[in-house]
């Protein structure tokens, strides 16, 4: 028998124990029966709700190990964006996240090619001491179900191999790749050009004394202007200067 087997024959024990306790106490039995049905249903849906959860980070593992394991296989960027948003989820959910949830985001966002974002959860991974697992010493409830249920696959390899193939996979992946991926995502940054600054317009622009600037009229400023006078006045000068010749 299998340890989840082990686990609901002890929580069945617990309610018939409870039950006969309160048979003990004179209690009707329909009002026992009615108590032992409703604490059934509620132990099962919280029970699926917790599982639900914990499930969503293994099932988070095995798609982030198929897009970041070594393979010619070539990715949508709506598949990789629809893994980052599962780990997302993830993190949101539990008040001390997985640091292998961190690595696999980090790395899924520098395939993507957001490397703000993967500068983020990788230097948290790397740089960080609250991302080795030594020091999590106060775990939430969601975080002892994961390792609850993480060490039973370790235990039992057979009863998800695919699940585990992918956790060591990543953990591989974490210790050999987590600085490189950090590394080249902070040298994308720096490549980054800056915004340039708007260039000053040329009628701001200072005016010397060699600067010629030509209207829409098309007359030069700074250069004498010329006049020109009509051949009806020019003849008529010259007759009046003949007349006083005369």
């Amino acid at each position: 028998m299998n340890s989840k087997g082990r686990d609901t024959i002890q929580r069945i024990l617990a309610i018939v124990v409870i039950v006969a306790m309160l048979n003990v106490m004179g209690i009707p039995a329909s009002v026992l029966v009615f108590f032992s049905v409703v604490t059934f249903f509620i132990w099962r849906a919280v029970q699926r709700s917790e599982h639900q959860e914990t499930g969503r980070i293994f099932e988070f593992y095995v798609r982030a190990n198929d897009i970041l394991r070594e393979e010619e296989r070539r990715w949508y960027g709506f598949e990789i964006n629809k893994v980052i948003e599962e780990g997302e989820r993830v993190l949101h959910q539990m008040s001390d996240p997985p640091p292998l949830v961190h690595f696999a985001l980090g790395a899924l966002y520098h395939a993507a090619g957001d490397h703000e974002a993967s500068v983020e959860h990788l230097s948290y991974v790397i740089e960080n001491d609250l991302a080795d697992e030594r020091h999590q010493i106060s775990p939430s409830p969601e975080l002892r179900r994961y390792v609850y249920v993480l060490r039973k696959l370790e235990r039992e390899p057979t009863e998800a191999p695919q699940t585990l193939a992918a956790i060591r996979s990543l953990e591989r992946a974490r210790r050999s790749r987590a600085i490189l991926f950090l590394n080249e995502s902070r040298e994308r940054l720096k490549m980054i050009p800056t915004l340039a600054q708007p260039e000053k317009s040329a009628h701001h622009a200072p005016l010397t004394n060699d600067s010629v600037v030509m209207p829409v009229g098309g007359r030069i400023h700074g250069a004498p202007t010329l006049t020109h006078t009509p051949i009806t006045e020019v003849l008529r000068d010259v007759y009046d200067e003949e007349k006083k010749t005369a």
